[in-house]
C-alpha cells in the first residue's frame, strides 16, 4: 500500500511512541518559523524562489517529523507549501456544524456534551497498519494530498476541523482494531459537489445526520489512551446502552505536538 509521503520509525505502539504529523501540524506551520529557524530575514525569504522555498519547509518539517518518529518524503514538499502559506487567503479553517442539545457537567467542569451533527460530505481512507499511530500518520499524509490540489479541481480545498478517526473494539473495549478510517469533512462550498480524489483509495461518502455523545480530553492519541477514553465515557453515561458499542470516534482539533493538545471522544447514538 502506498503510504503517501511518511513513514514511522523505530518499532512499538506503545505511549511513548505516538508522535505524528498531521494536517493541523502543516497547516498551523508559518513561513516566520521556517526563517526564525534558519535564521533569516523577512525580506531574504521574499527574495527565494519558490523552489528554494519549498525546500526549505519540506527540510524544516522533516526535522520536526524525525522528533515525532516519522519521516516525511520528497512528494510532500507540494502539499507542505500549500498548506503552510495563506493559500489566497483561504487559509481559514471551517469548523464542522453542530447544535448542542444537553450538556452535563460537575463542579463547572464538562463530564459530556449531546450534540447534533447534520448530514455531510466527507472524504475519507481506510488504513490498516500495525499501529494506531501509523494509521493516522499514513491515512492523513494522504487527505492532506487530496487537500491540496490532487483532486477533480485541481485546487486548494481548505482545512476543516475536528480531523476524525473511526475506530472499531472489541465487546470488551479493550482492543483497537488495525482498520481505522480518517476522514475530512468538505468544506461548505464543496457539500453539494465534492470533488473527486485523485488517490483511488479516498472515497467520498455521504454520513446521516447523527447525534452524538462527546468528552473533551486533552494529551496524546495512541492506543493506550483510546481505550481510557472510551472506558471514562462509558462510565459517565446514563444509558451507554444507547449508543453503538464497536465504533467510536476520535475527533482532533490542535497539533499533536502541543502539550495541552485538545481532542475529544465520540459515542454514536443508535439510530
Amino acid at each position: 500500500m502506498d503510504r503517501g509521503g511518511c513513514q514511522m520509525s523505530g518499532g512499538g505502539g506503545g505511549p511513548d511512541r505516538h508522535g505524528t504529523v498531521t494536517l493541523e501540524d502543516l497547516e498551523s506551520f508559518s513561513e516566520d518559523q521556517v526563517s526564525d529557524s534558519g535564521n533569516a530575514s523577512v525580506e531574504e525569504g521574499e527574495a527565494m524562489g519558490e523552489d528554494e522555498n519549498s525546500d526549505r519547509l519540506l527540510r524544516y518539517w522533516q526535522e520536526v517529523a524525525r522528533g515525532h518518529q516519522v519521516e516525511v518524503f520528497q512528494d510532500m514538499a507540494e502539499p507542505i507549501q500549500q498548506l503552510s502559506t495563506n493559500n489566497q487567503g483561504r487559509s481559514h479553517r471551517q469548523h464542522i456544524p453542530f447544535t448542542v442539545l444537553a450538556r452535563k457537567e460537575k463542579c463547572g467542569e464538562l463530564l459530556y456534551e449531546k450534540r447534533h451533527y447534520e448530514k455531510g460530505q466527507w472524504a475519507c481512507i481506510t488504513m490498516r497498519e500495525k499501529t494506531y499511530e501509523q494509521s493516522i500518520c499514513y491515512g492523513f499524509m494522504r487527505i492532506m494530498k487530496y487537500i491540496c490540489q490532487q483532486n477533480s479541481l485541481g485546487d486548494y480545498l481548505g482545512m476543516t476541523l475536528p480531523i476524525v478517526t473511526v475506530v472499531h473494539t472489541d465487546e470488551n473495549h479493550s482492543v483497537i482494531s488495525h482498520d481505522v478510517i480518517v476522514a475530512y469533512y468538505l468544506p461548505a462550498e464543496y457539500q453539494a459537489q465534492p470533488p473527486q480524489p485523485h488517490d483511488n483509495e479516498i472515497v467520498i461518502e455521504a454520513w446521516p445526520a447523527t447525534v452524538v455523545y462527546i468528552r473533551p480530553f486533552s494529551g496524546p492519541t495512541n492506543e493506550v489512551t483510546i481505550i481510557n477514553q472510551i472506558a471514562a465515557m462509558a462510565e459517565l453515561l446514563d444509558s451507554p446502552a444507547l449508543c453503538v458499542n464497536d465504533s467510536f470516534i476520535v475527533a482532533g482539533y490542535t497539533n499533536p505536538a502541543h502539550s495541552n493538545r485538545q481532542n475529544e471522544i465520540w459515542f454514536l447514538e443508535r439510530r
